[in-house]
């Protein structure tokens, strides 16, 4: 089982060549894109934006000349060699007789021109649900999916819609479809129920009504089962709330452990500089250790689009002539540096990071401080596993941690790949966008509220710029719902209410 990137990757690593790039192909992995595209605001990263293109023709120049290449660039590069090789075609169809496209509603149009290439030499399986086609915000999805599946292949078609293997012993299902076609049942759901919550500043308490969610949702699905569950999802709308909702879990004496998953570039580089703390130090590069440091930070602000890396760059540039400058926060990180460079690590990587962690956490500068905190959220990570193993082979080859961020980079390109695919036990917090496809014994789903320019607060299961009847915001609903095998519960808080959520008896 592979991700499109991951089928895709196995054709680009030995195959680019041929489209002209140098070789060996290496992964710009997504925290090094924000820095160099990250002064372009979010807003502004548009075809008509003179600089966006800027950036989209550079980033096209380093896959050509530097053999460097973007996630986005993926499908087209990889479309561009099936197209153009019958022979790689027939070495694709040798391999994988029978290809079975998961989700394939969601395909964009690269992804789909590949595999309709491909059905002219092998067997094709589309799996397609247009009710959970929830990433039609992306271009190149759409409804018109389905359509050309049918137009291309010409398929024997199979309707699965009354198959249930996931939720066969409740009303998930019922629900879901219920909540999809605003239908108002009079009555509960067996394996769905609700619980709420008081936001108001001064009552609400992160930590208790998560961790108490959790007890309530565990005892339901005992009594449902006879046994306790096995993996339970919190589910937000944001990434922000993710992190939020791990960091409560993670602040009383006694933590909830879990897995968070969220796209987060900055604690992605903030973890790079933990990485280059734990790697040796020469005290005859010394400034220049130092300058690498200041440079790290410097990509953190360059990735959220700051000026404060213009300052971050001199203080570099003048640490790497011998002098330091007299700011609080390069004093205190060369302080940090020189401590670390002269502490002996255990050769255990969760404890020689959390080393790390800690003196980080103790700094009085807030900047080195809130690398601490992004770490925190690291620890909850998927990739958490997958560093430390890296971290592990590289200490039993050398003793020490040389080469740690290129084992970090290594770790976080094949999580990318194998689009965080792990373990699934326990708990585990994440958008309702990244819990398609999974499925867990019991899920929470998190219902805040947002603030509308035009209507003001808001219940967060109504997508921004979405209109009554709320389709879309139904058919995103309905994929979270849907995750549970035995229960699902909404968490919502007292106000504001839900205007597709608030009439059924839960």
């Amino acid at each position: 089982m592979q991700t499109f990137h991951s089928f895709f990757w196995e054709i680009l690593s030995s195959n680019a060549y041929l489209l002209g790039s140098p070789k060996p192909l290496r992964i710009l992995l997504p925290p090094d894109e924000a820095i160099l595209f990250g002064k372009i605001k979010k807003k502004d990263r548009k075809p008509d934006n003179p600089k966006w293109q800027a950036w989209l023709v550079e980033r096209t120049r380093l896959f050509a000349e530097e053999g460097k290449m973007a996630f986005d660039l993926f499908f087209p590069n990889a479309l561009s060699l099936i197209q153009r090789s019958a022979h790689i075609r027939r070495m694709i169809a040798q391999r994988h007789p029978l290809i079975i496209v998961d989700e394939a509603q969601d395909t964009n149009g690269d992804a789909w021109k590949c595999i309709e290439l491909l059905s002219k030499e092998t067997t094709i399986i589309c799996l397609a649900d247009l009710e959970q086609q929830i990433f039609d915000y992306l271009p190149g999805i759409g409804p018109e999916r389905i359509a050309a599946i049918q137009a291309t292949l010409s398929p024997l078609e199979i309707d699965l819609a009354g198959e249930n293997h996931r939720s066969p012993d409740s009303e998930i299902i019922d629900f879901a479809q219920d909540v999809l076609n605003g239908n108002i049942r009079n009555g509960p759901y067996k394996g769905v129920s609700s619980q709420s919550y008081n936001s108001k500043a001064g009552f609400f308490n992160p930590h208790r009504t998560y961790r108490m969610a959790l007890g309530v949702l565990h005892r339901r699905i005992k009594a449902q089962t006879g046994g306790w569950a096995k993996n339970i999802a919190i589910l937000t709308y944001y990434g922000s709330d993710a992190a939020k909702i791990s960091a409560a879990l993670n602040s009383d004496p006694k933590p909830v452990k879990h897995k968070l998953l969220f796209d987060e570039n900055i604690t992605l580089l903030a973890a790079r500089v933990a990485a280059f703390f734990l790697e040796p130090k020469k005290p005859s590069e010394r400034f220049a250790d130092l300058a690498t440091a200041v440079e790290m930070f410097r990509d953190i602000e360059r990735s959220r689009g700051t000026a404060k890396a213009e300052g971050f760059q001199k203080w570099a540039d003048k640490i790497r002539t011998g002098k330091i400058p007299s700011a609080a926060f390069v004093k205190e990180l060369v302080s940090i540096t020189d401590s670390l460079s002269s502490f002996t690590y255990s050769g255990d990587p969760a404890k020689d990071w959390n080393v790390v962690r800690n003196l980080l956490r103790g700094a009085g500068d807030p900047q080195l401080r809130q690398v601490a905190t992004h770490l925190d959220y690291l620890v909850a990570f998927n990739r958490g596993k997958r560093i430390r193993l890296a971290l592990a082979e590289i200490w039993e080859i050398h003793g020490r941690y040389i080469g740690a961020r290129e084992a970090f980079n290594s770790a976080l390109a094949q999580d990318q790949l194998l689009g965080g695919a792990e373990d699934s036990r326990g708990v585990q917090i994440m958008t309702i966008h990244k819990a398609k496809g999974k499925q867990f014994d019991g899920v929470i789903i998190v219902r805040g509220g947002r603030f509308d320019e035009k209507l003001g607060l808001m219940s967060s299961f109504v997508w921004p710029d979405d209109t009554h009847p709320f389709n879309r915001s139904r058919r995103i609903l309905r994929v979270g719902i849907t995750r549970a095998k035995t229960h699902t519960m909404i968490l919502y808080p007292m106000f504001p209410t839900c205007i597709i959520t608030s009439g059924y008896s839960l």
